[in-house]
Formats: C-alpha cells, sequence, structure tokens
C-alpha cells in the first residue's frame, strides 16, 4: 500500500518582512511535500496583535508568490480561529492541568534569585512553580479580585497522564519527549489567549499537517508539541528540523537583528533565483525556476 501523501507547512509570523532564512525554510517545506506527491501550505501565525501587523503579512504573501512559493491551498490565520485554541485550552483545564499564574516576570525572577538559582531550559530560567502551589481558595480569591494571570501547564501532573512518549525526527531518528525541560509553560495569558506551543499543535492537527519541518532553533520545543498532542488526543505528524540559514558571521539570521529582508534584496536589483541561490537552495531548484520564468 502507497503511503499518503504528506502535507507540510510554513508558518511565519508578521512581525516583519521575510528574511533568506525564511526562503529556505519554505522552499523546504515545500520540496518535502511535492516530492512526495503531496501538499504544502502557508499559515499565517498572528496571535501576538501587539507585534503582529497586517502589512507585513501582506509582504510575506506577495514575497512567496514572487518566489514562487505560495501555499498550495488556503492560507490559514491563527487571529481567526481563536475558538479553536480555547477549546483545546479548556480541555486541558478540564483534565486539571491547568493553573493560574499570578507572578510577574520581576517576581519569577526574585524568586530564582533567593532559591539561589534555577534550572535552565531552552527558553532559559525554568519557572519554579510558585503558584502551582497555591491553594485554590487562594487562586479563586485573586481571580474573583480581578488579578492578571497566565494559563500554565503542570508538566508533572501532564506526564503521569501520559507516560513515555516520543516522536519521529527524519534527520535525528526517533527522539523520546523532555517537556520537563521547559518546565510548566505558559498555554495562555489575557492579552495572548494562546501561546506558540499550543496553537501551533492545534492547527497543525486542524490542518492535517503530517510533516512539521522547520529550523533546528525550534529542536527543542517539539518536546512540549508532544506532549500536548497526547493530552489532547491529536494525530502525531514526522517532523523534520532542517538548518539554519546563517550570515557571513555565521550567526543565525533574525529579525530582531536586522537580517536583510527579500523586499530589499528585490529592490536592489536580485531576481528570484538570485535570492533561491542567497538562501542556500540547491542549484537544481534554482535552474528549474529560471527555466520556468520565475
Amino acid at each position: 500500500m502507497n503511503a499518503a501523501p504528506v502535507v507540510t507547512r510554513f508558518a511565519p509570523s508578521p512581525t516583519g518582512g521575510m528574511h533568506l532564512g525564511h526562503v529556505f525554510s519554505a522552499w523546504f517545506a515545500r520540496d518535502q511535500a511535492h516530492r512526495r506527491g503531496g501538499t504544502y501550505l502557508v499559515r499565517i501565525e498572528d496571535i501576538d496583535a501587539a507585534r503582529c501587523r497586517p502589512h507585513f503579512e501582506r509582504a510575506i504573501l506577495d514575497d512567496l508568490a514572487w518566489l514562487d512559493l505560495a501555499s498550495d491551498g488556503p492560507v490559514r490565520r491563527q487571529s481567526e480561529h481563536r475558538a479553536d485554541h480555547a477549546a483545546a485550552l479548556a480541555q486541558l483545564d478540564g483534565k486539571g492541568l491547568i493553573y493560574p499564574c499570578f507572578c510577574t516576570r520581576a517576581e519569577i525572577r526574585a524568586e530564582i534569585e533567593r532559591a539561589g538559582g534555577a534550572p535552565h531550559g531552552p527558553d532559559g530560567p525554568v519557572y519554579p512553580g510558585t503558584c502551582r502551589r497555591l491553594d485554590p481558595s487562594e487562586r479563586s480569591r485573586r481571580i474573583a479580585a480581578g488579578a492578571a494571570f497566565a494559563s500554565r501547564l503542570d508538566v508533572a501532573a501532564a506526564r503521569r497522564r501520559t507516560g513515555t512518549l516520543a516522536w519521529r525526527d527524519h534527520a535525528a531518528g526517533q527522539v523520546a519527549a523532555e517537556p520537563e525541560l521547559f518546565g510548566d509553560v505558559v498555554l495562555g495569558r489575557k492579552d495572548v489567549p494562546t501561546s506558540y506551543h499550543l496553537a501551533v499543535t492545534v492547527d497543525d492537527a486542524i490542518q492535517g499537517v503530517s510533516l512539521v519541518t522547520r529550523g533546528l532553533d525550534l529542536f527543542a520545543a517539539t518536546h512540549v508539541h508532544r506532549l500536548l498532542q497526547a493530552l489532547l488526543d491529536l494525530p502525531v505528524p514526522d517532523y523534520h528540523h532542517h538548518r539554519i540559514v546563517t550570515d557571513a558571521h555565521g550567526e543565525r539570521l533574525a529579525k530582531r537583528t536586522g537580517a536583510t529582508t527579500i523586499a530589499a534584496l528585490r529592490s536592489a536589483g536580485h531576481d528570484a533565483g538570485e535570492i533561491r541561490r542567497l538562501a542556500g537552495i540547491p542549484a537544481h531548484d534554482v535552474r528549474d525556476a529560471a527555466r520556468a520564468g520565475r
């Protein structure tokens, strides 16, 4: 029996323009899908309303079309599907796996300093679990008083429910899930009702993504995503974490460090083939694009 065609996705956040790293990631997702007769999708991850802008989204979609990397299907915008994310959070809460955290970032830093430090996870110091130990009546009192809080996942309780987990990465092989590396991650806040971890896990399942392709910088996040898949009874895709595009100094290209945008390269006169080459896309694909007039 033939394997089902894969579905991949490229999921940029519209907080700035695309750079060469995005071009490689989009091409990689499309290449992995098309070489298997599958479908490549584009998803706009715009849950952070404070940082995402419509003009950045328009520029991203325009760059993708110009580079012949437009989505094979409708573009999904996370901001239009908050109900899906809220339902997932409610499901976890109904299982007793979510607790409100009233700590500010400053209070968390102070608690860590009082404790003489904290283990470091992929995102920095791991939350010490201060609010996990709050009495339920105290939680209710603070919520009734209007105190702001974040919804955290009780990872230890979640692990007791799921037991041992793993996922398959096309480059790394079978990987044992270790979500404890992140501690009790935030899954929602008042200003941003869902987190990256929760939204991406839910959206991948809804869109039928069967092969998640993304950069190695997001490898560790898969530990959390695998746990959420198990807790929410979602299908488990394969993964392929690809290499990171770097600058002349070996540093990862990023918006926050001012990586040159595709819009700037286009304005400077670079054509689509040149930009593909700069992104490190294999020569045969660049030649195929040139022959097609792209």
